[in-house]
């Protein structure tokens, strides 16, 4: 027996070096916003160019690549994909620390999401192969704890790093860890065996399976619900941390607690939350799947409103708290019932054009549009600008709710359940 064979191949090993690169994943993501005012102020970038390198600079490379490193993973190897990403994404994040103009940043900015590309779609696979339909939700809800501990992680360690030593450093210092973690990744998560006689997926299973699901309206109001919220949602844990220190008056080392305990706390009993009740309630009726966002969001937004309106920090922790769980309660709920639009040999490519709709609109257009809106109020509400643009973008919280509400009407008869 080999080395590799030797390895324990148990869902549950295999999930957590999924959590493990997935927590990088979004640490190496956050770790720009926590930087931002750094960064401002050293290389002299107005906040909606801060928030192109936020958003688009990394949303159009990953939401390009994204279903073709699925098509591959499907192809070929999930977990070799999900390894070559990781260390790619890596030594982007660690050149983000050399640069010294908007566009050597941008450019970096899009080799990291190009290497994340290729994540996500062959993780939410593996799930899937690994763990049946009834505990589908939970482990993908456990996966999806890689937000918040990403999100958390890098505002708290990334505002220490930047505090005690300079921003660059902290690239460098998140880099490295992804370069580490990747060999180790590959000896130990491997693909389960292909189903046999199975069709391996071809270029044309892109022009097969999205035909699929773009049948399905379930589909197409979870999508742009998702993403509606992901505005949000991506756009706040960008820019919360320079609202603190704008109009809170906090250090950034505060402002990295103060978001990283948010985000830590509220974000992991949310991604839980979700996970748990979508197999509960889920098994019961397929449309839990998508009320729990719906109900969840409808929620979050006047939360959220009110911890941006009041003056007194204890308080707007204690507001915000609450929303930074339902925010993301979705992560489970949605995702699982993404899967469960094709068949399995299919998930991982349905996976990334959902991918694709939500990262394109989320990640592309939330930070960038706070960004671009604070530009235009600095005039009228001066350091105060960022907060109000915050608020102005709350608004799509509801209409996510909206078309999440909507997609009940088609899920049950959409839904594609696991072969006998």
């Amino acid at each position: 027996m080999t080395a590799a064979r030797s390895i324990p191949r148990s869902p549950t090993l295999v999930l957590v070096f999924l959590l493990l690169a997935y927590i990088l994943n979004f640490l190496d993501r956050q770790i720009l916003g926590i930087l931002l005012e750094p960064i401002k102020t050293d290389l002299k970038f107005t906040d909606s160019e801060l928030g192109v390198l936020t958003g688009p600079a990394f949303a159009l490379v990953y939401s390009l690549f994204g279903v073709p490193f699925a098509l591959l993973a499907d192809r070929t190897s999930r977990s070799g994909v999900i390894t070559a990403s990781l260390g790619l994404w890596s030594l982007f994040t660690a050149l983000c620390g050399t640069a010294a103009s908007f566009w050597q940043l941008f450019a970096f900015r899009l080799g990291v999401g190009l290497g994340e590309a290729g994540g996500v779609a062959p993780s939410y696979a593996l799930i899937a192969d690994r763990f049946p339909a009834a505990q589908r939700g939970k482990a993908l809800g456990i996966f999806s704890l890689g937000v918040p501990i990403g999100l958390g992680l890098g505002a708290v360690i990334g505002s220490w790093i930047a505090q005690h030593f300079d921003w660059r450093t902290a690239f460098l210092a998140m880099g490295v860890a992804g370069l580490i973690l990747a060999p180790i990744f590959k000896f130990v998560v491997r693909d389960p065996p292909r189903v046999p006689g199975a069709t391996p997926p071809s270029m044309g299973t892109l022009f097969a399976t999205f035909p699929l699901v773009a049948r399905k309206p379930s589909f197409w109001l979870l999508a742009f619900g998702a993403s509606l919220s992901s505005l949000c949602g991506y756009g706040l844990a960008t820019w919360v941390a320079s609202i603190l220190i704008r109009s809170f008056g906090m250090t950034l080392v505060g402002a990295g607690q103060f978001l990283g305990s948010l985000l830590l706390i509220g974000g992991t009993a949310g991604v839980f939350l979700g996970g748990y009740l979508a197999d509960k309630l889920g098994g019961r009726d397929k449309r839990w799947y998508a009320w729990l966002p719906a109900i969840a969001w409808l929620i979050t937004a006047p939360l959220y409103a009110l911890g941006l309106l009041v003056e007194n920090v204890t308080l707007v922790w204690a507001l915000l708290l609450i929303p930074n769980a339902l925010n993301i309660l979705w992560l489970g709920p949605i995702t699982t019932a993404v899967q469960h639009l094709v068949e399995p040999s299919k998930r991982a490519t349905a996976s990334a054009a959902f991918l694709v709709i939500n990262n394109l609109i989320g990640l592309g257009v939330g930070p960038f549009l706070i960004g671009y809106i604070s530009d235009a109020l600095r005039s009228t509400y001066g350091a105060d600008s960022l907060r109000y643009a915050a608020l102005a973008v709350l608004v799509f919280y509801l209409v996510a709710a909206l078309l999440t509400l909507l997609a009940t009407r088609y899920l049950r008869e959409d839904w594609v359940e696991d072969a006998a």
